[in-house]
């Protein structure tokens, strides 16, 4: 039997805590998607955590979707709201002498709450904390310019992202066409960048070749066991091996679309001379222009 009680200090917070943490002292944070309530977030976090196997301490952030499928917008907005709420919690737990390791899991438009969180967070204390070290970013709902310009200005030491993405996400390819036909991170093929991204502390996973139970491919990174697997190496601050990256040579080819490559790409930090080029192709928006990993105005 599962119970909720209400927390109603933050020493209250710090014991269970204590109660509740490993040996490395690890937190892990979890910010739902759209069109989820408050008790399929709780049902969809406490499935990872038992699927995975992690025994870092869990904490959901729960941000008010309407959990309604005909308010993305409002949803939208729900996030955009949120936004402050995490950059505090994200500090609390870095900043809290009884957490060692930080790690973040997100997942649809909660991908765009947390990258936002962090970039606030960045901005706030001049980077983001050491402590952070981990980003897992499955099926991301995030415009591809928003994100290569989020990553940016998160500033030069970022934690180690990990994207899930999928060209099969019906659910991606419906926020595009609502966002005016802009990829989304999730939605769009970034293998032929995928060299470039790991140089720059971004581990792509092309899923497309994974078929879930879930009709839309959108929640394939938590129905999966394959994906599963990966995704608790992730949670446990272990790199993907070599060659697991990609499920196209171990399972059944993935669906090959007709489709032109983004306009631009998702990476920002720059340590060779293939990611400056990178990343100064074209300018971000009418207002400015990355120069060097730098933002231009």
């Amino acid at each position: 039997m599962a119970e909720v009680d209400k927390v109603a200090t933050e020493r209250q917070v710090f014991d269970w805590f204590r109660k509740n943490r490993n040996a490395k002292r690890q937190v892990l944070i979890f910010v739902h998607g759209y069109n989820n309530s408050y008790a399929d977030s709780v049902f969809r976090f406490a499935q990872i955590v038992l699927d995975t196997g992690t025994d870092a301490a869990p904490i959901l952030f729960a941000w008010p979707s309407r959990a309604r499928v005909f308010d993305y917008l409002y949803d939208k907005e729900s996030a955009n709201y949120s936004r402050r709420a995490l950059e505090d919690l994200i500090l609390q737990a870095s900043m809290s002498p009884d957490v060692d390791d930080v790690t973040i899991l997100a997942h649809s438009m909660g991908t765009w709450l947390a990258v936002e969180a962090l970039r606030g967070v960045a901005m706030r204390k001049n980077g983001i904390p050491a402590k952070v070290r981990n980003v897992v970013l499955a099926s991301p709902d995030i415009d591809i310019d928003v994100f290569r310009r989020q990553f940016v200005e998160m500033g030069p030491n970022k934690p180690r992202f990990t994207i899930f993405t999928s060209t099969r996400d019906k659910a991606l390819e419906f926020s595009r066409l609502l966002s005016g036909g802009i990829s989304r991170v999730g939605g769009t093929d970034l293998t032929p960048y995928a060299a470039v991204l790991e140089e720059l502390g971004v581990t792509v996973i092309d899923t497309s070749a994974i078929r879930s139970g879930d009709p839309l491919g959108h929640n394939g990174y938590a129905d999966s066991p394959e994906i599963v697997r990966l995704l608790a190496q992730r949670l446990g601050g272990r790199s993907v091996p070599a060659g697991e990256a990609k499920f196209s040579d171990r399972v059944a080819s993935p669906t090959v679309y007709d489709r032109p490559l983004p306009r631009k790409t998702a990476p920002a930090r720059v340590d060779s001379n293939e990611a400056r080029k990178l990343l100064k192709r074209e300018p971000v928006t009418s207002m400015g222009q990355i120069v060097d990993g730098q933002i231009s105005y």
